[in-house]
């Protein structure tokens, strides 16, 4: 009998891999594959072995296959053919139609699923591997990183883990990994590792501070979305910009290298993933992507391409900070002072002149401002400056 495997190649897809190889040692073949690949390499398989279905056992991790080769797929398991499915992303749960298909977005309530937690169950079910701690202690990390609740968690060594894959190849990585499990009964990092890492976080930071300033906002469909271009260190910069731009939807980023967009979003009412499946992509909730298409292109490059940076609030105020007024300027020269008024309403007053628009906090507030005019906090002597012009007008 022949084993394959098929799976994402980011953390949780290789992560999948590991556990693959943990079970079955030589006996797997092991391929992992991008979204846009996934498909050409399940149909070439299907066609080496299409004489021989009851020699192979593939299991496909992380990643699903379009309706072309979900009939394929199943022509292949009628045939005497096995194939196992594993995937955890909201777009692929039409395929638990299927025998070969399991899809679960949670495990339990309340707690999301990644295909290596997924898999991991499914291994020990069928008795190919045994629990152990260390496996579970990596598993847990892989499913906290892939699911965005290391953040909620403040579980840094889930990030940290997948900055080592990325600082490494994937086969120098899983290897590292392999041996590790084998070896010793606890997962950790050794000293070399938290040198490197924490050379790689610092070197991350400036990295965000850079894109920072390249930010640009504006509204596609309904959706006010930040852009920028980036080539690197794509969940981190979109979820510090989602967290630093609150009033934004969602991030878009941008990597014309590999003409590749990914979606970010902090907001539990915003679904990326349906938006990203109008250009043929997919993904979780709150963290999606898709191929740069022509359509694409034209709504996230050229139509922006002309817009201003986002003015960035000033970071180091004392007396404008956003308490009882606030002023703010966008990349025009145009001010806004934002203040509560004796009826509790919040009112912004623009280059002096009162806006037709009131909003019942100063979060309310704030948001409408920022959407609309795209403004940044101002610092502290331009508000000195405003609140005197408006004594001397008064």
């Amino acid at each position: 009998m022949q084993y394959h495997l098929f799976s994402h190649n980011d953390l949780d897809g290789v992560s999948c891999g590991i556990l693959a190889k943990l079970a079955f040692g030589d006996k797997i073949n092991v391929h992992y594959l991008s979204v846009n690949r996934i498909d050409y390499h399940v149909e070439e398989f299907l066609k080496r072995t299409s004489n021989e279905q009851k020699e192979h056992i593939l299991y496909i991790t992380d990643i699903s296959v379009n309706q072309e080769n979900e009939k394929r797929l199943e022509e292949f398991v009628n045939k005497g053919g096995s194939v196992q499915l594993i995937d955890h992303h909201k777009t692929a749960l039409h395929l638990n139609q299927y025998n070969w298909g399991h899809v679960k977005v949670e495990e339990a309530e309340g707690k999301k699923a990644s295909a290596t937690s997924l898999f991991y169950k499914y291994l020990i079910e069928k008795e190919i591997i045994k629990p152990a701690k260390v496996l579970e202690d990596y598993v847990e990390l892989v499913r906290q990183y892939d699911t965005w609740d290391w953040d909620k968690n403040a579980n840094f060594s889930a990030k940290r883990l997948n900055d080592l894959l990325y600082m490494q190849s994937i086969d120098e990585f899983e290897e590292s990994m392999l041996e590790r499990i084998k070896q010793y009964e606890q997962f950790s990092f050794d000293d070399f590792e938290v040198k490197l890492l924490d050379l790689e976080e610092k070197k991350t930071e400036r990295y965000i501070r850079r894109k920072r300033k390249e930010l640009i906002q504006t509204f596609i469909e309904n959706l006010c979305v930040g852009i920028v271009h980036a080539e690197s260190y794509h969940s981190e910069l979109g979820n510090t910009l989602g967290k630093e731009y609150p009033h934004l939807d969602c991030i878009v980023i941008l990597n014309m290298g590999s003409k590749k967009v990914g979606f970010r979003t902090i907001h539990d009412h915003i679904d990326v993933s349906e938006f990203a499946g109008k250009f043929g992509g997919g993904g979780h909730a709150k963290a999606a992507g898709c191929t740069l298409t022509t359509e694409a292109f034209k709504l996230f490059v050229e139509k922006p391409f002309q817009l201003k940076p986002l003015k960035e609030d000033a970071r180091h105020n004392q007396l404008n900070v956003k308490e009882r007024c606030a002023l703010y300027e966008n990349r025009d020269d145009d001010l806004f002072l934002l203040y509560k008024k004796e009826n509790g309403l919040w009112v912004i007053e623009k280059n002096h002149k009162m806006v037709s628009h009131t909003s019942p906090s100063f979060e309310a507030a704030e948001r409408h401002l920022k959407r609309t005019y795209q403004v940044g906090l101002a610092k502290d002597d331009k508000l000195i400056d405003y609140l005197l012009k408006d004594a001397k007008q008064g």
